[in-house]
């Protein structure tokens, strides 16, 4: 259904030709939307329209870019406690996992597809996954959910918000990353991986 959109957004999507320069559109081109405080779930037409876009957004508008280049478009939900869910589009290459996300934190974007799992890869944001109390917040990771689940509301070009997709995504089977003992023993952020992670931020 990548056809729903128009010659000229087909156009956007198929020239970032690789999932990193997917990633370089996210960060370079497309605005953090911070004003929305999180409570629009707009579709990628119009996120490219407006070359804006949170977390959630720009997931979604990742996952197009991504089958615009013939990966099979789906998401992946991180679990946090005392901090927001943070969602990847995720595509296999070689048989190994990779990610692209719009994130105000530096560490939580870019992953190469070298991950055997989607544990291994989920595992790979954990350091840099914190609130700004420097408490490590990752607990959870969903089972990935494919996004043509969604093509009857027209996920890509809707022009009302999809919010059905977030709600899916919290309702979802999630699996521990950590045990209870585990997460008592955790240890607060290094003050130089934070400093790293808040690099650029804007929120």
């Amino acid at each position: 259904m990548i056809d729903a959109f128009t010659k000229a957004e087909l156009r956007t999507l198929r020239r970032l030709g690789s999932p990193s320069r997917i990633q370089r559109f996210l960060d370079e081109e497309v605005a953090y939307n911070k004003e929305a405080g999180g409570h629009t779930c707009r579709s990628p037409r119009r996120v490219l329209r407006d070359m804006l876009g949170h977390c959630m957004e720009g997931a979604l508008l990742g996952a197009a870019a991504l089958e615009a280049q013939g990966h099979e478009p789906m998401l992946l939900d991180l679990g946090a406690v005392h901090d927001d869910d943070h969602v990847l589009a995720v595509f296999r290459q070689n048989g190994c996992w990779g990610a692209v996300a719009k994130s105000d934190n530096s560490g939580l974007r870019f992953r190469e597809p070298v991950y055997r799992t989607l544990r291994e890869l989920a595992l790979s944001y954990f350091e840099h996954y914190f609130n700004l109390r420097g408490e490590k917040t990752l607990r959870t990771y969903s089972r990935p959910v494919r996004l043509k689940r969604f093509d009857r509301i027209g996920w890509r070009t809707a022009e009302a918000d999809v919010w059905a997709i977030p709600e899916h995504l919290v309702d979802v089977h999630h699996y521990r990353i950590l045990s209870a003992a585990g997460e008592k023993s955790l240890s607060r952020m290094d003050r130089r991986l934070f400093a790293a992670g808040r690099l650029g931020s804007v929120v």
